[in-house]
């Protein structure tokens, strides 16, 4: 071999491992929670590179493990944790190997209320709150230093019901929301048209009531998920049965309604239930989700007052969108829909907010939740 072949192919050799050493640092691993009706086997983990909105072959799954809809993942990322949205209500620790992507059954608590439908896992690692929608409650569980559950050390019970008689009978906890300062917790009630406010001590793990203790929503709305903006200083909830977004200046633990907004196009008479809500990074553009109408809203944020312009709805190519998110780069909203069993990619334009299928989907049965953790090299 010449002089200039071995400098070709040494140049080569560099530049194919740089371009993996990139490339593998673009990947995270996407973690997905399902309803298990169907076939699912319960949770699955892929990996998916930021850089090419790529999915890859399923790296692992969990086993007898009966509806693991929503998801959440300890800050140091080695622990999942699963409700078991059933009539019994469980919830459920795993260890995560951030190398392999593996999943280790670590145990299994009650969540002390049936459906339980959202999980969330404060800032210190140390605490679980599970909102347990046909229970009408929310559930306290304390994170041991090995990642499992301990059993519950309070749950508190909603009273109450709303206008809506068929879906509005009794309280029913949709998200359990913790804010950035890990002290004040959000927890929309579908059923009695109130954000309940808590404050948590991180210390003990104790809820106790708010100031004010709950913020009243339109009657019949269906409070559903909140989000907290980048800045702190505005929050939003997605209302269900309404399909509406409320918006509210945030401050010293209280909501102040600044604007409530449809979630759909004026010409649209259709069916429809809202889900879920996100912000992107920066705070310029809020996302919402249309389920029957089977739509991602888009938003733009007046970055002064924290109101919503309407920007358009986006197709989510798939049946119920359940729940969607943005990925850690910015470029992709990946969306689970529900009903025809796939989890769709869009490329996101950040300067204008607006989406753009890919053509790139993921073929999962039932997805609910998507969760991403950086792949360790």
């Amino acid at each position: 071999m010449s002089f200039k072949n071995i400098c070709f192919f040494g140049l080569s050799v560099l530049l194919l491992m740089s371009y993996n050493s990139y490339s593998q640092g673009n990947d995270y691993y996407l973690i997905v929670g399902t309803y298990t009706n169907k076939g699912s086997d319960g949770m699955y983990v892929y990996k998916f590179n930021t850089q090419t909105g790529d999915f890859s072959a399923m790296i692992d799954k969990t086993s007898g493990l009966k509806n693991p809809t929503f998801l959440d993942v300890a800050p140091n990322h080695k622990f999942i944790y699963a409700v078991g949205e059933t009539q019994d209500g469980t919830v459920n620790a795993y260890g995560f190997d951030n190398k392999t992507g593996k999943l280790t059954k670590l145990n299994t608590q009650s969540a002390e209320g049936g459906s339980p439908c959202h999980i969330s896992i404060d800032k210190t690692g140390q605490w679980a709150l599970v909102g347990n929608y046909m229970g009408g409650n929310l559930t306290v569980l304390p994170i041991q230093k090995d990642g499992t559950l301990g059993k519950p050390t309070q749950t508190i019970n909603h009273e109450g019901k709303g206008v809506n008689t068929s879906r509005q009978e009794k309280p029913h906890v949709h998200s359990v929301n913790i804010a950035p300062n890990n002290v004040d917790v959000f927890v929309p009630d579908l059923g009695i048209d109130k954000i309940v406010s808590y404050k948590l001590n991180a210390k003990t793990g104790n809820l106790t009531v708010g100031n004010p203790a709950a913020t009243k929503t339109a009657n019949g709305a269906g409070p559903r998920h909140f989000t907290i903006h980048p800045n702190g200083k505005w929050a939003y909830v997605i209302q269900e049965l309404n399909y509406t977004v409320t918006a509210y200046d945030y401050a010293n633990g209280a909501l102040k309604e600044i604007q409530t907004i449809s979630t759909l196009p004026s010409d649209y008479k259709g069916n429809n239930s809202c889900a879920d809500i996100h912000i992107s990074a920066d705070g310029k553009f809020l996302y919402g989700s249309n389920r029957f109408y089977d739509h991602l809203v888009v938003y733009s944020i007046d970055q002064k007052t924290g109101k919503l312009t309407y920007i358009k709805n986006e197709p989510v190519l798939g049946k119920t969108p359940r729940n969607f998110m943005i990925d850690p780069s910015g470029q992709w909203v990946l969306v689970a829909n529900q009903d025809s069993d796939n989890i769709v990619v869009f490329k996101r334009d950040a300067e204008k907010g607006t989406l753009t299928p890919t053509g790139k989907e993921l073929k999962v049965s039932m997805p609910v939740c998507l969760k991403m953790i950086k792949v360790d090299k």
